[in-house]
């Protein structure tokens, strides 16, 4: 079979291209962390050339895309993307990204790092949340959980209508029915980053494939048996996809993609670049198109008629010569037994890939890799020992190093070394340290970030023109190469101490435009109605547009003293607490907003014996038969209050009537509410703790109040968001002193309570806040 070539460079990202998704053979979609999606159309076939546009753009990473078949209400499809922001836009294609959205799906609490779309247009997501989500078209606002995992869930592929599949930074795979019933857990030998359905009667006796940082692809059946195992990755997989032959396509971060069929490699792409983070196969015709830290998207194909112009093969293949690798990631090399140049023309490889280093007749060091097409050594770079900025190497345990790090984790002890070289992969820098140092894992982002902030970090084969803070992916894989404070001073890691928590949180994020567009449709919808007595006028609309507008401004550069216009706060009011409880949702979105903006928001809907909590209050949005998510949103439009003074003096004197209002709403099964109200509760306790509430008293009886309602919700809460939010609510009361502990051991049966949170909380930053409760208790 013929080798795959480059058939076209896909070149206008600003950032790494982290997604990619190759629906059809007329188009291509790729998503970056320049915070944009984009849609690449083939204009020319001979050679393939390609227009881009904008279907996207964000304010934040986007690292998923995928694509919805085109149905009747859609006949160009849908374009689903995801990132940071932890929201998954759905988009039709060819419309500007100025335009709505068609809709927002909202429920995952941290980045969305994988989508996968199923022939029936069913969408499944997987984030850093520790959750996977099934969404349907149309049911936007609804989705089903799979719970389970303990960390990121990287991975997610749709088997068959019966079958959903997610693999995990915990080291796991599991299989669920779309109802969301756990069917099976598999022990992968390592974190998984990539999985891959395969097709009936394949050659490996596997249903699927999967792989990550053991940088070996694993061959699974569905009973969980493991029926094989494809070694040549150097390091990470990142991206697993299949090819209509059959064939496993992997990409990684040893820069390559490899094909793979009947047990072997049998091409292997080196890219210019430090990392291949994502490959897609297109079913139609069988060609890929790949994503790179370069910031290039590249489509290879197999025909030869789809092959780029003899002049772009050329330039490709001279920048991979280009490229610089570095020897630390090589493993080390001796290079006093290298062979010569005369290696290459006397000597064949033995396998597809196969790395052999040269030294050149001028001293330096060439990679060469072998190919079986065309049966010779292809350079693929110079080998470079990269030091740190001033050059200087520094000795440690008999080996040279850019970097040796002193490193305090414990008062009283000498620090631990940690050494590090500049082309070093921090964050397997990182795990070996914790490893070596028996450290528990939850230092493994702190360390990471830390080597990023105080090293120069690898720039190799990158630009440094744009550089960014480091990320905060637990398992290692965002910014993670990109180049730090190179001033920094000598690194101390301090004991992560959690308690008491001394910020009030906010509950900001959102699409305003999506509010105002969706407070118009359901505006339209009154005066078609009549309803001129709920309707807003122009006038009205007006001030609407202009207090959103003033909203998006306050998200970008936040001033919470700036006066929001009164008239929108009025509007908002109006909207949250009179219009039909079904259509509130917007105007209590947007009241949330709202309180979390601007002291002008409590001021002016404060009037006599009438506050905005009673307001919200009286018009039942926290009764039993309230729509849940009505409630859940004015839930944080209260825990919002706490981001103003004027909102915490408002607060502080209505906690009686909040806890008779919201009291009960700790029994509620639907997640994104308790999650509110626990936030509501944590802000309650900072600012008991700030208040000194201490003692014996008026203060106390409030602070053990509170704590009986975190304690009911640690007893019976299954999400681990809830369950985290509600120990640091209960580990922040508990830190006012020995009076109130005692007086709350008395009164309440929290080692009860407490005992159950270490039995399901296996989260490693929930057992560290058990651990401090622990401490403040003994």
């Amino acid at each position: 079979m013929s080798e795959f070539k480059l058939s076209a460079s896909l070149e206008g990202h600003e950032d790494d291209v982290r997604s990619v998704a190759f629906p059809d053979s007329t188009f291509v979609l790729t998503a970056s962390r320049d915070t944009t999606v984009r849609l690449w159309k083939l204009l020319s076939p001979k050679p393939p050339t390609y227009d881009c546009s904008l279907a996207s753009n964000g304010t934040s990473f986007v690292n998923s895309v995928a694509f919805v078949p085109p149905t009747s209400k859609y006949p160009d499809g849908l374009i689903v993307s995801g990132g940071r922001d932890a929201i998954i836009e759905a988009r039709q294609p060819g419309r500007p990204p100025q335009d709505n959205a068609e809709a927002l799906l909202l429920g995952h609490s941290g980045n969305v790092c994988a989508l996968e779309v199923g022939e029936d247009g069913t969408i499944v997501s997987g984030s850093w949340d520790t959750e996977a989500r099934v969404w349907t078209i149309g049911k936007w606002e609804q989705s089903v959980v799979l719970q389970g995992h303990q960390a990121s869930v990287w991975a997610v592929s749709i088997y068959d209508k019966e079958t959903i599949l997610t693999g995990s930074a915990d080291k796991s795979i599991h299989i669920y029915h779309p109802s969301g019933k756990l069917l099976r857990k598999i022990n992968a030998p390592d974190i998984v980053r990539a999985l891959a359905k395969l097709p009936p009667g394949h050659w490996s006796n596997a249903d699927f494939a999967s792989a990550g940082n053991d940088g070996a692809i694993s061959l699974w059946r569905l009973d969980g048996r493991r029926v094989g195992q494809l070694l040549g990755h150097d390091s990470f997989i990142y991206s697993l996809t299949t090819l209509p032959s059959g064939e496993i396509v992997s990409a990684g971060e040893d820069r390559t993609v490899r094909i793979w069929n009947k047990g072997r490699a049998v091409q292997v792409i080196t890219h210019p670049a430090i990392s291949v983070w994502t490959v897609a196969a297109c079913a139609q015709n069988g060609d890929i198109v790949t994503g790179s830290s370069d910031r290039i998207a590249r489509v290879f194909s197999r025909v030869e008629e789809r092959h780029a112009a003899p002049n772009v093969l050329a330039e490709f293949d001279e920048a991979v010569k280009a490229s610089a690798i570095p020897e630390q990631a090589l493993g080390g090399i001796n290079k006093t037994d290298l062979p010569g140049p005369e290696f290459l023309t006397s000597k064949s490889g033995t396998k597809e890939g196969q790395v052999q280093m040269i030294k050149m007749g001028d001293g330096s060091i060439a990679a060469y890799q072998w190919s079986q097409a065309v049966r010779q050594w292809v350079n693929v770079g110079t080998v470079v020992d990269a030091a740190a900025g001033s050059g200087r190497k520094i000795s440690y345990e008999g080996k040279d190093w850019d970097y040796v790090f002193d490193v305090d984790i414990e008062d009283g002890k000498p620090p631990l070394k940690l050494p590090y070289n500049a082309t070093q992969n921090p964050y397997e820098v990182a795990q070996k340290f914790i490893t070596d140092n028996e450290l528990p894992i939850t230092y493994l982002d702190q360390v990471a970030n830390f080597i990023i902030t105080n090293s120069q970090g690898a720039t190799i084969g990158q630009s440094t023109q744009a550089t960014h803070a480091p990320g905060s992916d637990p398992w290692g894989t965002e910014s993670r190469y990109r180049p730090g404070d190179a001033g920094a001073p000598p690194a101390q890691l301090p004991r992560p101490k959690m308690l008491p928590q001394t910020q009030y949180l906010t509950i900001a994020t959102a699409n305003h435009r999506m509010i105002q567009k969706k407070i118009e449709e359901f505006n339209t919808a009154f005066l078609k109605e009549n309803r001129k007595d709920v309707a807003l006028q122009p006038p009205d609309l007006e001030v609407l547009a202009a207090t959103i507008k003033q909203l998006e401004s306050a998200s970008v550069k936040p001033d919470t003293s700036t006066p929001i216009l009164t008239k929108g706060i009025d509007i908002a009011v109006n909207l949250a607490t009179r219009w039909p409880a079904d259509r509130r949702l917007p105007g209590l979105d947007l009241l949330r907003l709202l309180t979390a903006a601007s002291a002008t928001t409590v001021s002016h809907t404060s009037s006599g014996d009438t506050t905005l909590i009673d307001a919200l209050i009286e018009s039942e949005v926290f009764a039993p038969d309230a729509p849940v998510n009505n409630t859940m949103l004015a839930v944080r439009a209260l825990a919002n209050l706490f981001n103003t003074e004027e909102g915490r003096t408002l607060m502080d004197g209505s906690f009686e009537a909040v806890h008779t209002a919201v009291g009960s709403l700790s029994k509620s099964g639907n997640r994104n509410l308790l999650i509110a109200l626990t936030t509501l509760y944590v802000n309650y306790a900072v600012l008991a703790v700030a208040g000194g509430d201490a003692g014996i008293g008026p203060g106390a009886d409030r602070a053990v109040t509170l704590l009986d309602e975190v304690s009911r919700i640690v007893a019976h809460a299954t999400d681990s968001e809830a369950l985290y939010r509600a120990l640091v609510a209960a580990g922040t009361l508990l830190a006012l002193g020995r009076d109130f502990r005692d007086l709350a051991m008395e009164a309440l049966d929290f080692e009860k309570v407490l005992a159950r949170a270490e039995k399901v909380g296996v989260e490693p930053r929930i057992k560290n806040v058990i651990r401090e409760i622990r401490d403040e208790l003994a």
